[in-house]
């Protein structure tokens, strides 16, 4: 724009100095043409040569003339474009500052994302060696559920099976309700009897005893009878025996059960007789034909007593027994039931 303006003013000095000059020449020659006529034919040619200058001089103004106005034309362009361009610059130098604002805030918020980032990512590699833990343990689980579904399925086909048994089971445990009802009514009925029946044994005497004969060894053979007396004394409920005597005196008048065992170990005759108040009832004996060889015979009794009544075993004459700490010969009794 300062361009063009200085060559405007260019232009016009120029073409004031062309005209100052044209006008002095012409006042010149006419000068000279009064006062030297020699000269003339010079003074002519300088004149054309002047007017033809000042010819191409106001042709050229007329041709920067119309570039003035072309470039005026285009000055205003520019300065409309210019305009335009100010107010987009205006509103781009808003605009730059309204995104300077947002991108401090935007930076602000950047650090802190980037921050919250770096966290994100460090709770994420957890999370990942986490999620890696769950999944083996989530494998784990998947094929323990598997093994497990497999067991209940085999675990619903019994129980199947046992609802069906213990169907069967609740009607047999009916039934049993009703039989142990009536069992329950028959073992009250039992035990009341059997109340009465233990008080009734409590008034009754015990009589129990067993014994053994002796530990010196063999007994016999003597030339009279001798009565034997059991000397060890295992059990003897009611003292109904007399281990001093070897009798056994009925306490009350009942049914006895009575045993007796004999054990021989050398040659001859090996027995006993049982009495019965002094009155012989029973004869047992045995013929060993080796020393040293062990012969032996048990026998019982069932004998009806009335209380003082007594029993006691003899050896007879020319027989022998034998018993050491093995208890082989013994003796013993009890009551069955009183009468």
């Amino acid at each position: 724009m300062r361009v063009v303006v200085g060559l405007l003013l260019l232009l016009l000095g120029l073409c004031g100095s062309g005209a100052q000059g044209e006008a002095g020449g012409l006042g010149e020659v006419a000068e000279i043409n009064q006062n030297t006529d020699p000269k003339h034919a010079a003074e002519e040619s300088t004149e054309q040569t002047t007017k033809q200058t000042t010819c191409d001089i106001w042709t050229e103004l007329r041709a920067l003339r119309d570039m003035v106005v072309e470039l005026n034309v285009h000055v205003e362009l520019l300065q409309r474009e210019n305009s335009d361009l100010q107010t987009r610059l205006s509103s781009s130098e808003s605009r730059i500052d309204q995104l300077e604002t947002e991108n401090a805030v935007q930076a602000t918020e950047l650090t802190s994302l980037g921050t919250r980032l770096t966290a994100t990512e460090s709770k994420t590699s957890d999370l990942e060696k986490e999620n890696a833990d769950l999944q083996t343990r989530l494998s784990s689980s998947e094929s323990r559920i598997d093994q497990l579904e497999r067991e209940n399925a085999v675990q619903a086909t019994e129980l199947v099976s046992l609802e069906s048994r213990l169907t069967s089971s609740e009607s047999k445990t009916s039934d049993l309700e009703k039989e142990n009802a009536d069992l329950q009514t028959r073992l009250s009925s039992s035990e009341s009897r059997i109340d009465q029946l233990e008080r009734e044994n409590a008034e009754k005497p015990k009589v129990a005893f067993y014994t053994a004969l002796t530990d010196a060894g063999q007994l016999g053979p003597y030339n009279t009878d001798i009565t034997l007396k059991y000397s060890k004394v295992f059990t003897n409920i009611g003292n109904a025996y007399n281990p001093s005597t070897g009798f056994f005196t009925a306490p009350v008048k009942g049914v006895y059960y009575l045993q007796f065992t004999v054990f021989g170990c050398s040659a001859g005759h090996i027995g006993v007789r049982v009495y019965k108040n002094n009155q012989r009832i029973m004869h047992n004996w045995e013929h060993n034909n080796n020393d040293y060889f062990p012969e032996y015979f048990t026998n019982s009794l069932v004998l009806e007593l009335t209380a003082g009544d007594e029993i006691h075993l003899v050896l007879p004459s020319g027989h022998s027994i034998y018993d050491n700490s093995d208890n082989y010969s013994t003796f013993s009794g009890s009551l069955l039931f009183t009468l």
